[in-house]
Parts: C-alpha cells; structure tokens; sequence
C-alpha cells in the first residue's frame, strides 16, 4: 500500500484552513496538529496528568478540563516553562498523529491515501523531517494583517505581534516544495489546489513519491 505523507503549513491568515478543506474534499485524509493538541489533554489521559504534575492543579478548570488560558500565562513569560510545556505536549502529539495516519492507512483503498498533516507551526519545529513534501501556504504580510484586522477584529500592532511569533514567511518557504500562493480570490485558490492535488495524485502513483 502506498502512502503520500504531506506537511502543510502556512502563517496566521495565511487561509491554510481553506487550502486543508479543500484538499480533504479531493480525498485528502486531513490530520489536524491543533485537535491532536486538544485531544492528548482531554479528560482522563495522561497528557492532563503530566501537566498538572508539571504546572499545578491551577491549570484546571473547575470542571476537571484544562484551563488553557491559565496554563497560557503561566507559560508564556517563562521560555523555561514553556519549552517544559512543549517536552511534554509535542511528543503526545505527534504520536497521535501517528496513530490517526495508521489507521487511515489500514482503511484506505488502492492505491493508498494521500495523507496531509495541517501543523501550524510545522517551519518552527518539526522542518521536513518524515513528509514526502511540504505544502506552504503563502501571502505577503501586509495581506496577512489585513486579513487578522478584518476578519478577526484584531488591532494591526496585536496582528504583527502573532505573526512575529511565528517563523518568518522565508523560513516557512525555505522547506517548501509546493507553495500555494493565496493572496487572491477564492476561484483562484480553488483552482490552484485542484493543480496541486492532481500533483499529489501523480506522485502517490509513481513509484518514488516525493
């Protein structure tokens, strides 16, 4: 059976999330590094109790769930914590990532799935280790804060302050193979994932993908 492995990823406001429906409405098997994120700290794992051994009860809310607002201030201003925070959460992650990709790999017809693991801050951390390719999703940082101002109601100076959290637009590009370019309309995007998934299909059926 084969299997394409693909990175996405794409900077805030960027439209990664539409390029990742997209891309599951041509057949993609999407897994989501911002719901295994939620999913290894519900209730009852053991992701929860690790933190909690780490950070205190106070990063509990009242209903036994992870306040993750309290964990974020207890955190963030301490790059110590917050690199204690990712020891724990990333290897969690990853390995139920891991997980969702096996079983959709036993389930998948021939020739085998395409798989596209939407990781936010894959450039930050993770480069291209273990992708066939990585897809970046691409707009110039003025379209960026834009799009933050006017969709997500934030004030310009907060819209920069996330981006530059990030890696930078050359450092997401620097591990790209693909990079759909989203700075237009959404018939141009549409266009433009139907030629990348054509790609993708090509390549899951030629003998070397990648």
């Amino acid at each position: 059976m084969a299997v394409l492995r693909v990175g996405l990823t794409g900077g805030i406001g960027s439209g990664k999330s539409e390029v990742s429906r997209r891309l599951a409405a041509r057949g993609a098997v999407l897994i989501d590094a911002d719901i295994a994120a939620r999913a290894v700290v519900e209730p009852g794992t053991p992701g929860l109790s690790l933190l909690v051994r780490a950070f205190g009860q106070d990063v509990l809310g009242p209903d036994g769930t992870l306040n993750r607002e309290r964990l974020g201030q207890i955190v963030f201003a301490d790059p110590g914590l917050r690199t204690k925070l990712n020891e724990i959460v990333h290897p969690l992650v990853r390995r139920w990532m891991a997980d969702e990709e096996r079983a959709a790999v036993r389930a998948a017809p021939p020739p085998g799935p395409i798989v596209v693991h939407d990781i936010p801050l894959l450039a930050e951390g993770r480069s291209k280790a273990g992708f066939d390719l990585v897809i970046v999703v691409d707009v110039p940082p003025q379209t960026q804060v834009e799009r933050l101002v006017h969709a997500r109601g934030m004030r310009p100076e907060d819209a920069r302050a996330r981006m530059a959290a990030q890696a930078s637009r050359e450092q997401r590009l620097a591990i790209a193979d693909i990079v759909i370019e989203n700075s237009g309309t959404l018939a141009d995007l549409d266009q433009r994932v139907t030629d990348v998934w054509a790609d993708l299909e090509h390549r899951l059926a030629s003998p070397h993908p990648g």
